[in-house]
């Protein structure tokens, strides 16, 4: 049974080269396409949670700075200066679409502070209680560790572990997991299902991939053996169509797929 037709809770993660342009400037049209289904689907009786990156990048075309900086005062100044813009343009388009949100940041150690997670955890439960869209980036400006090669996929999964999450969904810039790098090998074959992590996944992974979003299918794994621990269902889908939520909510196969099945097995070439 396809677990992400019943899951009442999905937290949906979406990176940086999913929001914007190559140019590095945003790409209006598929937030407020993601806008829409999220809202959708929030009006359907599910709760959505959303993890975004981007205030980096929308900081940097925000100063004209034409590219990332390399010293972290200013990716700090400008993740500060993004994550404004970045909270004005998802409410101007989720209030379009008749739905509140809300910004939350975290640091990536919160799991090892409980006083604090049971805090974030009693802010989380409220928002959803009032119907309220939580959105989600790291505190970069105080907290350096995404100004590194990591990106907001382990957050992801840190927040679906916090709010108990029937499922988490990464929107990625590819389709998914492949059996080799699509990039450079065009027979290269989508991996629809993973039923466990082992070491032929670890190496699939590879290196992080766009210049836009910092991390790669390798922190994508790395999420996927958080949630196997706690038995939540993840996805990788193609973030330049948000649409394919409404299919993975279905039921139908989207993407890849990781969760435990009756077999317990990884993946079968």
């Amino acid at each position: 049974m396809n677990p992400f037709k019943s899951a009442k809770r999905i937290v949906v993660k979406v990176g940086s080269s999913t929001l914007t342009y190559d140019t590095g400037l945003m790409n209006f049209g598929r937030i407020e396409v993601l806008a829409k289904v999220l809202a959708d689907l929030q009006n359907s009786g599910r709760e959505i949670i959303l993890v975004s990156s981007g205030a980096i990048a929308v900081g940097v075309a925000r100063l004209g700075l034409g590219q990332r900086p390399k010293d972290t005062p200013s990716k700090q100044a400008a993740a500060a200066i993004g994550q404004c813009q970045l909270m004005a343009i998802y409410d101007r388009f989720f209030s379009a679409y008749g739905q509140t949100v809300a910004q939350i940041l975290l640091m990536r150690n919160i799991l090892e502070m409980p006083t604090f997670k049971a805090h974030v955890t009693n802010a989380f439960d409220k928002l959803l209680e009032m119907k309220a869209i939580p959105i989600v980036n790291e505190n970069d400006s105080v907290s350096i560790a995404e100004l590194g090669p990591s990106d907001n996929d382990t957050l992801s999964a840190i927040v679906a572990t916090i709010v108990k999450a029937d499922a988490l969904v990464l929107l990625s810039d590819i389709d998914g997991l492949f059996d080799s790098d699509p990039r450079k090998n065009e027979n290269a074959r989508l991996i629809p299902h993973i039923g466990r992590i082992d070491e032929r996944i670890e190496a699939l992974a590879g290196d992080p991939g766009s210049e836009r979003g910092v991390g790669g299918m390798a922190t994508k794994i790395e999420a996927a053996k958080m949630m196997f621990n706690e038995n939540i269902p993840m996805a990788i889908i193609n973030g330049a169509d948000p649409a394919l939520l409404y299919k993975l909510c279905a039921g139908e196969q989207a993407g890849t797929t990781f969760f435990t099945t009756g077999g317990g097995i990884s993946w079968q070439p």
